[in-house]
């Protein structure tokens, strides 16, 4: 199954919200996408701009984890494994990470 589809199935199916970029729009129940600029040119209104806001603030934390993890451990950007089957993989070096940065607590 291809990653879009595994995103699409998990918003609805798990009753998870998916946070997603704007080329991810109409894609669904379940996924948050930015909302667009008007054609017109005009600004968005507030409550809109303040959605986007929000959506890129919870989106970077992510893409944050994402790159501390690629970006240390090789294994992970040259993976061929599935999606569905890289989970252990990359549950053992977030860990590892975690505790090089000491966001683990440390057991005396």
């Amino acid at each position: 199954m291809p990653p879009t589809v595994i995103r699409r199935a998990a918003a609805p199916q798990l009753d998870l919200p998916t946070l997603a970029d704007a080329g991810h729009e109409g894609a669904g129940h379940g996924v948050h996408t930015p909302t667009r600029q008007p054609a017109d040119g005009k600004t968005l209104a507030v409550d809109n701009r303040t959605y986007n806001l929000i959506l890129r603030s919870m989106r970077c934390r992510g893409k944050r984890g994402f790159a501390l993890l690629t970006g240390r451990w090789k294994t992970l950007r040259h993976t061929t494994a599935s999606p569905t089957k890289i989970g252990m993989l990359v549950r053992a070096a977030l860990v590892l990470t975690q505790f090089e940065h000491r966001y683990l607590p440390i057991p005396c």
